[in-house]
Protein backbone atom coordinates (compact mmCIF):
# COMPACT_ATOMS: atom_id res chain seq x y z
CA UNK A 1 0.00 0.00 0.00
CA UNK A 2 2.94 2.58 1.04
CA UNK A 3 4.79 1.79 -2.07
CA UNK A 4 1.70 2.37 -4.41
CA UNK A 5 1.00 5.58 -2.87
CA UNK A 6 4.17 7.12 -2.75
CA UNK A 7 4.36 5.63 -6.39
CA UNK A 8 1.61 7.12 -7.57
CA UNK A 9 1.90 10.96 -6.68
CA UNK A 10 1.14 12.79 -9.67
CA UNK A 11 2.19 16.46 -10.03
CA UNK A 12 -0.42 19.25 -10.13
CA UNK A 13 -2.36 19.97 -13.31
CA UNK A 14 0.27 22.19 -15.26
CA UNK A 15 -2.41 23.10 -17.92
CA UNK A 16 -5.14 24.64 -14.90
CA UNK A 17 -1.77 26.38 -13.30
CA UNK A 18 -1.58 28.05 -16.00
CA UNK A 19 -5.06 28.77 -17.19
CA UNK A 20 -5.27 30.15 -13.46
CA UNK A 21 -2.90 32.47 -13.61
CA UNK A 22 -4.22 33.57 -17.01
CA UNK A 23 -7.66 34.25 -14.93
CA UNK A 24 -5.62 35.81 -11.78
CA UNK A 25 -3.75 38.02 -13.84
CA UNK A 26 -6.82 39.44 -15.47
CA UNK A 27 -8.73 40.49 -13.01
CA UNK A 28 -9.68 43.58 -12.31
CA UNK A 29 -6.51 45.08 -9.95
CA UNK A 30 -3.10 45.28 -10.37
CA UNK A 31 -0.68 42.32 -11.37
CA UNK A 32 -0.12 40.32 -7.84
CA UNK A 33 -1.71 43.03 -5.75
CA UNK A 34 -3.82 40.23 -3.85
CA UNK A 35 -0.50 38.52 -3.02
CA UNK A 36 -0.05 35.38 -1.24
CA UNK A 37 -4.38 34.69 -2.38
CA UNK A 38 -3.19 34.74 -5.61
CA UNK A 39 -0.96 31.76 -5.00
CA UNK A 40 -3.61 30.08 -2.96
CA UNK A 41 -5.86 30.15 -5.69
CA UNK A 42 -3.75 29.12 -8.41
CA UNK A 43 -2.21 26.18 -6.61
CA UNK A 44 -5.64 25.22 -5.47
CA UNK A 45 -6.80 25.03 -9.88
CA UNK A 46 -3.26 22.59 -9.88
CA UNK A 47 -4.43 20.09 -7.27
CA UNK A 48 -8.41 20.02 -8.58
CA UNK A 49 -8.35 20.33 -12.27
CA UNK A 50 -10.81 23.15 -12.01
CA UNK A 51 -10.19 26.88 -12.26
CA UNK A 52 -13.22 28.00 -9.79
CA UNK A 53 -13.33 25.93 -6.95
CA UNK A 54 -14.76 25.93 -3.12
CA UNK A 55 -14.06 24.47 0.38
CA UNK A 56 -17.54 23.51 1.64
CA UNK A 57 -16.29 20.37 3.60
CA UNK A 58 -13.47 21.34 5.65
CA UNK A 59 -12.12 18.45 7.78
CA UNK A 60 -8.73 17.74 9.93
CA UNK A 61 -7.42 15.17 10.84
CA UNK A 62 -6.20 14.25 14.38
CA UNK A 63 -3.29 11.71 15.53
CA UNK A 64 -3.42 10.92 19.06
CA UNK A 65 -0.61 8.81 20.85
CA UNK A 66 2.03 8.80 23.61
CA UNK A 67 5.40 9.12 23.67
CA UNK A 68 7.57 6.70 26.23
CA UNK A 69 9.97 9.41 26.51
CA UNK A 70 8.06 10.95 28.50
CA UNK A 71 9.11 9.14 31.39
CA UNK A 72 12.35 11.44 31.12
CA UNK A 73 10.64 14.25 32.34
CA UNK A 74 10.75 16.38 29.15
CA UNK A 75 6.97 17.36 29.11
CA UNK A 76 5.20 19.96 31.52
CA UNK A 77 1.93 18.04 31.29
CA UNK A 78 1.54 14.45 32.69
CA UNK A 79 1.19 11.72 30.07
CA UNK A 80 -2.75 11.03 31.07
CA UNK A 81 -3.29 14.36 29.29
CA UNK A 82 -3.25 13.13 25.92
CA UNK A 83 -5.94 10.46 26.93
CA UNK A 84 -7.96 13.45 28.33
CA UNK A 85 -7.55 16.30 25.41
CA UNK A 86 -8.48 13.33 23.21
CA UNK A 87 -12.17 13.38 24.74
CA UNK A 88 -12.39 16.49 24.85
CA UNK A 89 -11.84 16.70 20.98
CA UNK A 90 -15.21 14.66 20.78
CA UNK A 91 -16.90 16.81 22.96
CA UNK A 92 -16.01 20.26 21.07
CA UNK A 93 -14.33 21.55 24.10
CA UNK A 94 -10.49 21.93 23.12
CA UNK A 95 -8.73 24.80 21.04
CA UNK A 96 -9.26 23.84 17.71
CA UNK A 97 -12.41 22.62 18.25
CA UNK A 98 -13.46 26.02 19.42
CA UNK A 99 -11.29 27.84 16.34
CA UNK A 100 -12.93 25.45 14.07
CA UNK A 101 -16.58 26.39 15.01
CA UNK A 102 -16.09 29.55 13.29
CA UNK A 103 -16.05 28.13 9.76
CA UNK A 104 -17.81 24.66 10.11
CA UNK A 105 -14.48 22.26 10.49
CA UNK A 106 -14.74 19.08 11.56
CA UNK A 107 -12.43 16.51 13.33
CA UNK A 108 -11.74 13.06 12.40
CA UNK A 109 -9.61 12.12 15.25
CA UNK A 110 -7.52 8.80 15.42
CA UNK A 111 -6.48 6.80 18.36
CA UNK A 112 -3.20 5.35 16.67
CA UNK A 113 -1.54 4.49 19.73
CA UNK A 114 -2.63 6.24 23.40
CA UNK A 115 -1.76 4.46 26.42
CA UNK A 116 -5.05 3.16 27.35
CA UNK A 117 -7.28 0.16 27.26
CA UNK A 118 -10.14 2.76 27.18
CA UNK A 119 -12.80 2.99 24.22
CA UNK A 120 -14.05 6.62 23.03
CA UNK A 121 -17.34 6.75 21.22
CA UNK A 122 -16.56 9.21 18.07
CA UNK A 123 -12.72 8.31 18.10
CA UNK A 124 -11.62 6.14 15.31
CA UNK A 125 -9.70 3.55 16.76
CA UNK A 126 -6.54 2.50 14.85
CA UNK A 127 -4.32 1.72 17.90
CA UNK A 128 -1.03 0.25 17.09
CA UNK A 129 -0.17 -0.41 20.66
CA UNK A 130 -0.39 1.61 23.92
CA UNK A 131 2.41 4.33 23.11
CA UNK A 132 6.03 4.17 21.93
CA UNK A 133 9.05 3.25 23.71
CA UNK A 134 11.28 5.34 25.27
CA UNK A 135 13.42 6.84 22.81
CA UNK A 136 16.34 7.76 25.20
CA UNK A 137 16.76 3.88 26.24
CA UNK A 138 15.89 2.56 23.21
CA UNK A 139 14.31 2.77 19.57
CA UNK A 140 10.64 4.25 19.67
CA UNK A 141 8.96 1.16 17.66
CA UNK A 142 9.71 -1.71 15.21
CA UNK A 143 10.39 -0.77 11.30
CA UNK A 144 6.65 -2.26 11.08
CA UNK A 145 4.73 -0.45 13.62
CA UNK A 146 6.68 2.88 11.24
CA UNK A 147 5.22 1.26 8.17
CA UNK A 148 2.13 0.78 9.83
CA UNK A 149 1.57 4.43 10.98
CA UNK A 150 2.16 5.82 8.31
CA UNK A 151 -0.94 3.27 6.50
CA UNK A 152 -2.92 4.20 8.85
CA UNK A 153 -2.41 8.13 7.92
CA UNK A 154 -2.94 6.93 4.37
CA UNK A 155 -6.26 4.93 5.13
CA UNK A 156 -7.46 7.89 7.18
CA UNK A 157 -6.97 10.62 3.93
CA UNK A 158 -8.78 7.96 2.13
CA UNK A 159 -11.60 8.36 4.37
CA UNK A 160 -11.41 12.05 4.04
CA UNK A 161 -11.78 11.89 0.43
CA UNK A 162 -14.81 9.17 0.55
CA UNK A 163 -16.78 11.38 3.04
CA UNK A 164 -16.01 14.55 0.58
CA UNK A 165 -13.68 16.93 2.36
CA UNK A 166 -12.54 19.39 -0.07
CA UNK A 167 -9.55 20.17 2.10
CA UNK A 168 -7.78 18.98 4.84
CA UNK A 169 -5.39 20.11 8.31
CA UNK A 170 -3.38 18.00 10.03
CA UNK A 171 -2.67 17.78 13.55
CA UNK A 172 -1.98 15.88 16.85
CA UNK A 173 -1.94 15.11 20.65
CA UNK A 174 0.27 13.62 22.58
CA UNK A 175 2.52 14.51 25.77
CA UNK A 176 6.10 14.36 24.52
CA UNK A 177 5.94 15.15 21.21
CA UNK A 178 7.85 18.07 20.55
CA UNK A 179 10.85 16.35 21.84
CA UNK A 180 10.49 13.23 19.06
CA UNK A 181 9.69 15.55 16.30
CA UNK A 182 13.14 17.30 17.59
CA UNK A 183 14.68 14.15 17.22
CA UNK A 184 13.07 13.48 13.89
CA UNK A 185 14.46 16.74 12.33
CA UNK A 186 17.63 16.55 13.33
CA UNK A 187 18.07 13.04 11.93
CA UNK A 188 16.30 14.74 8.67
CA UNK A 189 18.55 17.93 8.05
CA UNK A 190 21.82 16.81 10.45
CA UNK A 191 22.09 20.24 12.70
CA UNK A 192 23.04 20.32 16.29
CA UNK A 193 20.58 19.81 18.97
CA UNK A 194 20.30 23.65 20.00
CA UNK A 195 18.66 24.19 16.42
CA UNK A 196 15.43 22.14 16.69
CA UNK A 197 14.55 21.89 20.69
CA UNK A 198 12.22 23.90 21.78
CA UNK A 199 10.89 23.86 25.68
CA UNK A 200 6.89 22.68 24.17
CA UNK A 201 4.79 23.82 25.85
CA UNK A 202 6.93 25.34 28.07
CA UNK A 203 9.23 23.54 30.83
CA UNK A 204 11.31 24.64 33.54
CA UNK A 205 14.88 25.02 32.68
CA UNK A 206 16.47 21.89 34.30
CA UNK A 207 13.98 20.03 31.94
CA UNK A 208 15.07 21.81 28.85
CA UNK A 209 18.26 20.81 28.93
CA UNK A 210 16.99 17.23 30.05
CA UNK A 211 15.19 17.43 27.18
CA UNK A 212 18.43 18.23 24.72
CA UNK A 213 20.19 16.19 25.96
CA UNK A 214 17.46 13.17 25.37
CA UNK A 215 17.16 14.27 21.82
CA UNK A 216 20.87 14.60 21.39
CA UNK A 217 21.27 10.93 22.92
CA UNK A 218 18.79 9.43 20.75
CA UNK A 219 19.72 10.08 17.82
CA UNK A 220 23.54 9.82 18.23
CA UNK A 221 23.23 6.44 20.01
CA UNK A 222 21.35 4.50 17.11
CA UNK A 223 22.13 3.46 13.79
CA UNK A 224 20.08 5.56 11.56
CA UNK A 225 19.52 5.16 8.03
CA UNK A 226 18.69 9.27 7.40
CA UNK A 227 18.13 8.48 4.07
CA UNK A 228 14.44 6.18 4.92
CA UNK A 229 12.33 8.07 6.65
CA UNK A 230 10.44 5.24 8.02
CA UNK A 231 13.51 4.26 9.76
CA UNK A 232 13.71 7.42 11.07
CA UNK A 233 10.58 7.06 12.54
CA UNK A 234 10.46 3.77 13.66
CA UNK A 235 13.89 4.73 15.81
CA UNK A 236 13.04 7.98 17.65
CA UNK A 237 9.95 9.11 16.47
CA UNK A 238 6.58 8.21 17.33
CA UNK A 239 2.88 7.03 16.42
CA UNK A 240 1.68 10.27 15.83
CA UNK A 241 4.30 11.27 13.65
CA UNK A 242 3.67 8.53 11.28
CA UNK A 243 -0.11 8.74 11.33
CA UNK A 244 0.36 12.51 10.20
CA UNK A 245 3.59 11.75 7.90
CA UNK A 246 0.46 9.08 5.69
CA UNK A 247 -1.89 11.54 5.75
CA UNK A 248 0.48 14.01 3.91
CA UNK A 249 1.35 11.37 1.62
CA UNK A 250 -2.57 10.07 1.13
CA UNK A 251 -3.67 13.61 0.46
CA UNK A 252 -1.00 14.15 -2.24
CA UNK A 253 -2.08 10.74 -3.74
CA UNK A 254 -5.84 11.61 -3.62
CA UNK A 255 -5.35 15.15 -5.21
CA UNK A 256 -6.31 16.81 -1.13
CA UNK A 257 -5.33 20.55 -0.43
CA UNK A 258 -3.67 19.58 2.95
CA UNK A 259 -2.45 21.92 5.44
CA UNK A 260 0.20 22.27 7.69
CA UNK A 261 -0.16 23.16 11.05
CA UNK A 262 2.56 23.76 13.50
CA UNK A 263 6.10 21.58 14.52
CA UNK A 264 4.84 18.45 14.45
CA UNK A 265 2.78 18.77 11.42
CA UNK A 266 6.15 20.18 9.69
CA UNK A 267 8.10 17.66 10.17
CA UNK A 268 5.56 14.86 9.46
CA UNK A 269 5.33 16.86 5.80
CA UNK A 270 8.79 16.97 5.59
CA UNK A 271 9.38 13.78 6.19
CA UNK A 272 6.07 13.05 3.49
CA UNK A 273 8.05 14.86 0.91
CA UNK A 274 11.45 12.94 1.82
CA UNK A 275 9.25 10.04 0.60
CA UNK A 276 8.15 11.46 -2.56
CA UNK A 277 9.16 15.84 -3.06
CA UNK A 278 6.13 16.03 -5.34
CA UNK A 279 4.24 16.31 -1.88
CA UNK A 280 5.16 19.77 -1.52
CA UNK A 281 2.94 20.73 -4.80
CA UNK A 282 0.15 19.79 -2.57
CA UNK A 283 0.98 21.10 1.21
CA UNK A 284 -0.61 24.73 2.44
CA UNK A 285 1.11 26.12 5.28
CA UNK A 286 -0.83 27.87 8.23
CA UNK A 287 1.36 29.53 10.94
CA UNK A 288 4.58 30.45 11.78
CA UNK A 289 5.28 28.02 15.30
CA UNK A 290 7.16 29.23 17.69
CA UNK A 291 8.96 26.14 18.45
CA UNK A 292 12.00 26.93 17.29
CA UNK A 293 12.50 23.75 14.80
CA UNK A 294 10.01 25.09 12.99
CA UNK A 295 11.26 28.05 10.97
CA UNK A 296 14.18 25.18 10.04
CA UNK A 297 11.54 22.58 8.49
CA UNK A 298 9.50 24.96 6.82
CA UNK A 299 12.88 26.46 5.08
CA UNK A 300 13.66 22.69 4.32
CA UNK A 301 10.33 22.53 2.30
CA UNK A 302 10.61 25.56 0.47
CA UNK A 303 7.47 27.11 2.13
CA UNK A 304 6.07 30.12 4.00
CA UNK A 305 3.71 30.19 6.52
CA UNK A 306 1.10 32.46 5.35
CA UNK A 307 0.18 33.84 9.22
CA UNK A 308 2.28 34.55 12.35
CA UNK A 309 0.31 34.50 15.24
CA UNK A 310 2.77 33.55 17.98
CA UNK A 311 0.78 30.41 18.25
CA UNK A 312 2.40 26.79 19.60
CA UNK A 313 -0.39 24.71 20.56
CA UNK A 314 -0.57 22.19 17.87
CA UNK A 315 -3.69 20.06 17.60
CA UNK A 316 -4.26 21.32 14.20
CA UNK A 317 -5.26 24.50 16.20
CA UNK A 318 -3.87 26.77 12.72
CA UNK A 319 -5.78 24.77 10.22
CA UNK A 320 -8.80 26.21 10.67
CA UNK A 321 -7.30 29.95 10.30
CA UNK A 322 -5.45 28.67 7.27
CA UNK A 323 -9.20 27.36 5.58
CA UNK A 324 -10.89 31.07 5.81
CA UNK A 325 -7.75 32.14 3.84
CA UNK A 326 -8.20 29.48 1.32
CA UNK A 327 -11.55 30.53 1.33
CA UNK A 328 -10.81 34.09 0.56
CA UNK A 329 -8.60 33.16 -2.15
CA UNK A 330 -11.14 31.24 -3.76
CA UNK A 331 -14.09 34.08 -3.53
CA UNK A 332 -11.20 36.58 -5.02
CA UNK A 333 -10.83 33.98 -8.16
CA UNK A 334 -14.56 32.60 -8.30
CA UNK A 335 -16.22 36.17 -7.87
CA UNK A 336 -13.86 38.81 -8.75
CA UNK A 337 -14.84 40.94 -12.27
CA UNK A 338 -12.08 40.37 -14.35
CA UNK A 339 -10.53 43.89 -16.85
CA UNK A 340 -13.27 43.01 -19.45
CA UNK A 341 -16.39 41.71 -16.89
CA UNK A 342 -15.86 45.29 -15.57
CA UNK A 343 -15.98 46.77 -19.06
CA UNK A 344 -12.31 48.88 -18.10
CA UNK A 345 -9.84 49.26 -20.69
CA UNK A 346 -6.88 47.67 -19.59
CA UNK A 347 -4.47 48.09 -22.31
CA UNK A 348 -2.28 50.54 -19.94
CA UNK A 349 -1.24 47.60 -18.56
CA UNK A 350 1.19 46.66 -20.98
CA UNK A 351 3.50 49.60 -20.62
CA UNK A 352 3.86 48.96 -16.93
CA UNK A 353 4.42 45.14 -16.96
CA UNK A 354 7.64 44.37 -15.28
CA UNK A 355 7.59 47.40 -13.00
CA UNK A 356 7.60 46.10 -9.36
CA UNK A 357 5.09 47.61 -7.12
CA UNK A 358 3.15 49.67 -9.51
CA UNK A 359 -0.39 50.82 -8.65
CA UNK A 360 -3.07 51.74 -10.50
Amino acid sequence: MINEVINGIKPLYKDKIEEAKIRVDSLAKPLGSLGRLEDLAIQISGITGNIKNSIRNKGIIIMSADNGVVEEGVASSPQYVTLAQTKNFIKGKTGVCAIGKTNDTKLIVVDIGINSDEKINGIVDKKISKGTRNIYKENAMSYEEAKRGIEIGIEMAKKAKDEGFDIIGVGEMGIGNTTTSAAVLMCLIDCKVDKVVGKGAGVTEEAFNKKKLVVKTAVESKDINRMDPMDIISKVGGYDIAGMTGVFLGAAYYRIPVVIDGFISVVSALLASRLNPIVKEYLIPSHKSKEIGYNLAIEELGLEPMLNLGMRLGEGSGCPIAFSVVEFALSMMNNMATFEEGEIDNSYLEKIKGEENYIV
